[in-house]
């Protein structure tokens, strides 16, 4: 195994030229630590991805179903304000997801609730996540099926809410006037 013995005797040969000439080496630098990899902090909350590295307030407002001021009014409630969504205790985690689930539990006043006067139970509740989804499709298609107004633009895919319609919502159908390509001016003959 000659070819293993060369690069032994070139490293030694190195070495005693470094050493001739007064250099010495270096101890090699250990790796600087990395922050924590963005793959690292992402939390699964209430159904929903959450980057664990923000503030719990900003980080909660991923879930759908939880706006700004229901974000700050459940975390004035649970107690974990300034503080990173990664760093709560597993006790803080249950505490914020309760709070965000069960409203009515912990005071949040009804007013804050995404639904409210619910037309087949009468109830008040919040929903969050796939329930907050599943919801707002039913109440789609029960205003489709009785053939409401609502329903019908939404099964059109028209705006709802009276916008109008003259020159917005047209999808990439363009309306308007074309022009016609102007022919090139002729060279005058008597000139």
């Amino acid at each position: 195994m000659p070819s293993e013995a060369q690069p032994k005797d070139k490293e030694a040969k190195h070495g005693d030229k470094e050493a001739k000439h007064g250099k010495e080496q270096k101890p090699a630098k250990a790796p600087p630590a990395k922050a924590p990899d963005r793959g690292e902090r992402i939390i699964r909350f209430v159904e929903t991805n959450v980057d664990g590295g923000k503030p719990v307030e900003r980080a909660i407002q991923r879930v759908r179903g939880v706006g700004p001021m229901y974000a700050h009014a459940v975390v004035a409630i649970a107690g974990v304000g300034g503080r990173k969504l990664i760093d709560l205790s597993e006790e803080e985690t249950k505490m914020l997801v309760d709070v965000i689930q069960h409203p009515e539990q912990h005071g949040i006043p009804s007013w804050m609730y995404n639904r409210r006067l619910d037309p087949t139970t009468g109830g008040t509740s919040h929903l969050t996540a796939s329930a907050l989804e599943l919801t707002q499709k039913t109440d789609l298609n029960t205003m489709k099926r009785m053939r409401t107004y609502k329903g019908v633009r939404h099964g059109l895919g028209l705006p709802v809410r009276g916008q109008r319609t003259r020159s917005s919502f047209r999808k990439g159908k363009t309306v308007g006037v074309m022009k016609k390509k102007l022919a090139p001016a002729k060279a005058k003959e008597g000139a």
